[in-house]
């Protein structure tokens, strides 16, 4: 499937190929602290199915529990993030945050990963009451 995104100001944009089956929902704690929020939406492409269209991110490199470097994309005017891969000359795949892409719709998660460090709470969240805009 082919998709475009870009940052909340649209100093970066990007376009890709990707396989809507590899949609994944990402719980590590990395994800929750860097997004800011309780799990973060993965929209995974190759790095030959990446094509960067405007601008220059901004980057850092944390290392992962894994001990993988890991260099995360970021705009530096609005702060936007916009991906994830290795770091080195092969990114290999590059995990695009699945709010960037217009289409995100249609990219509904296919699984769970670091389902360990989940928040417990989030099976009950279906039954909240639904406001349609800022109550305030």
């Amino acid at each position: 499937m082919k998709i475009d995104g870009a940052c909340y100001c649209g100093e970066i944009a990007f376009e890709a190929e990707v396989n809507p089956e590899h949609v994944a929902i990402c719980h590590c704690t990395d994800c929750q602290t860097m997004s800011g929020t309780t799990f973060r939406h993965i929209v995974p492409t190759s790095a030959e199915g990446f094509c960067l269209v405007s601008g220059t991110p901004k980057t850092y490199v944390k290392t992962a529990e894994s001990g993988n470097r890991r260099v995360m994309a970021f705009c530096a005017n609005c702060g936007t993030q916009l991906w994830a891969c290795d770091e080195g000359d092969d990114p290999g795949r590059i995990a695009l945050r699945g709010g960037t892409v217009r289409q995100r719709e249609q990219l509904a998660p296919k699984r769970h990963l670091w389902h360990r460090s989940a928040q417990p709470w989030l099976g009950d969240i279906g039954d909240l009451p639904r406001i349609e805009k800022q109550p305030f």
